[in-house]
């Protein structure tokens, strides 16, 4: 599996671990998923769906080289109150992320993020209703080996 995999995958795990609702409000069910679907292809909600966009490299000396890879998550939620419940789902997958910026996410060879960082946050702004839907931008930061 590709790192990029890799670690799309570590992050749904800790977002359906942590987002359960005992930790943080928002419970999402175990619906955060390493691919993406589009809001109207969802029949469970709350959902989190994510997709890597584009990677830097930033090459040093001694062969050591850092990715910097862009991931999108999409935050999907419905009822009559969808978008209070998407500000809370936002507010909540942001501290999971902000608590595990170094997430390991290979476990066989130890290999871990160096840096996970929020980059942007948007939202349909009610525009779907009943739906609502919101966007995280992260920025992943790992060491390549």
């Amino acid at each position: 599996m590709s790192k990029r995999t890799s670690i799309l995958k570590a992050i749904a795990a800790k977002l359906n671990e942590c987002l359960d609702g005992s930790q943080y409000p928002s419970n999402i069910y175990s619906q955060a998923f390493a691919k993406l679907k589009f809001w109207d292809e969802i029949s469970n909600m709350p959902a989190v769906y994510m997709s890597p966009g584009s990677e830097q490299r930033e090459y040093l000396p001694g062969d050591f080289t850092w990715g910097y890879l862009g991931i999108s998550l999409k935050l999907y939620c419905k009822g009559e109150d969808s978008t209070e419940q998407l500000e809370q789902l936002l507010e909540d997958v942001e501290s999971v992320i902000d608590a595990n910026r170094v997430l390991v996410y290979d476990i066989v060879n130890n290999y871990e993020t160096t840096e996970i960082l929020v980059v942007s946050i948007t939202t349909d702004e009610g525009l779907l209703a009943p739906y609502a839907v919101g966007e995280i931008n992260l920025q992943v930061r790992y060491q390549l080996m």
